[in-house]
């Protein structure tokens, strides 16, 4: 009588771990999943405010002074966001716009599609709790200066 009992007690036990451990992957999973999109885009937000800080360094009375500034703020883009792995397919020449008004209103706009970052990120659709990690259509970040 008792080996049986313990045989289904050993039942139980695994059917016990399943019910925990699909919870604590969720979990865990989702702070990872939601980490990298956060640092990426706090990475985005200092970035951008940057090459705005650094632009204001040039002369405007240059003849050159807007591609001057466009090829700058690139280029501290470009510095500022080389931590990024290559597999996330961050291209600073297309992920990233300089605008510069007639105003002389400077805007750094840093746009990243979340199909770049899924294709490393693998989303995850669970029952009950839906698509993790849930994240919006782009990371957008943008900084601005009156020049």
């Amino acid at each position: 009588m008792q080996a049986s009992l313990c045989k289904r007690q050993k039942g139980a036990a695994a059917l016990e771990f399943v019910a925990v451990f699909v919870i604590f992957f969720a979990v865990f999973y989702g702070v990872l999943s939601y980490g990298l999109p956060m640092l990426m885009l706090q990475s985005f937000n200092q970035a951008s405010s940057e090459a705005v800080r650094r632009c204001v360094a040039l002369d405007p009375a240059s003849a050159t002074y807007s591609a001057d500034i466009n090829a700058l703020a690139k280029r501290v883009l470009g510095e500022q966001l080389a931590w990024m792995p290559t597999s996330l397919d961050f291209q600073v020449n297309s992920d990233a716009s300089v605008t510069l008004t007639p105003g002389k209103l400077l805007t750094v706009k840093i746009d990243y599609a979340k199909a770049k970052l899924t294709s490393v990120l693998p989303v995850l659709d669970l029952p009950g709790i839906g698509e993790v990690p849930r994240l919006p259509a782009s990371l957008k970040a943008e900084a601005s200066l009156q020049l």
